[in-house]
């Protein structure tokens, strides 16, 4: 069964082609769920308005289905509640755009 720590691994592999960091360390990730046959990940963008949002979500859905399985759905859904803010970054990141 595919962990957490999986999960998380494969949506450090997506990258906001904006800030050219990646949606676990911008503090994108709100939430991860597994259960037997699913995979819930929760995330945000960096404004409601990003216009990026679309695009990130679906290369969070592709990205977890590669470790997934078959057989496994893997769900992303994107919230606004409660908005992002610099501070859920992570340090890399942080240091990264100072």
């Amino acid at each position: 069964m595919i962990s957490e720590q999986d999960v998380r691994a494969a949506l450090k592999e997506v990258v906001d082609p904006e800030l050219g960091i990646n949606i676990v360390d911008l503090g994108l990730v709100y939430g991860v769920k597994i259960s037997e046959q699913d995979v819930n990940v929760t995330m945000t963008a960096t404004t409601a308005a990003c216009p990026m949002h679309n695009l990130l979500s679906r290369l969070a859905e592709m990205a977890v289905a590669r470790v997934a399985g078959d057989g496994i759905t893997v769900t992303v859904d994107v919230v606004f509640d409660p908005p992002w803010t610099p501070d859920m970054m992570s340090e890399d990141a942080r240091r990264i755009l100072g």
